[in-house]
């Protein structure tokens, strides 16, 4: 493989911090972030970094890389199983034709759970 154990594990905690933000609820609140609890910092605004860190952690990555998540992610769900691995990597590096797999990635919901159970699927660790 030639994603790291390491890779693996930053890409799921940035998937997970990218997966609990929702969508502004109270753009004009007006509140102090530490009264109400800090939840405002879940929230998917322009000053939430979480999707431009992960869009630049997968960059950031090589085209091998990228198509192994992308794999992980297929063994994960359940469309390959762990003796496919060449075969869902093959198809990855093709649906790599089809557009940007930090794209991909980002539409995927729960993907950094998915990437954890396809690395331990095919003989990683749990990836956190």
């Amino acid at each position: 493989m030639n994603i790291s154990s390491d890779q693996i594990a930053a890409f799921v905690d940035h998937a997970r911090a990218f997966d609990v933000t929702e969508g502004e609820t109270d753009p004009d609140s007006g509140s102090n972030a530490i009264d109400d609890g800090m939840t405002d910092i879940l929230q998917d605004s322009p000053e939430n970094l979480q999707e431009l860190d992960l869009r630049g952690f997968i960059l950031s990555m090589n085209d091998e890389q990228r198509a192994e998540l992308v794999a992980l992610v297929w063994v994960g769900r359940g469309d390959y199983e762990a003796e496919e691995w060449r075969d869902a990597v093959a198809a990855a590096r093709e649906r790599d034709a089809s557009g940007p797999a930090d794209a991909y990635l980002l539409g995927i919901p729960d993907v950094g759970d998915l990437v954890a159970e396809g690395y331990a699927t095919v003989g990683g660790d749990s990836g956190r």
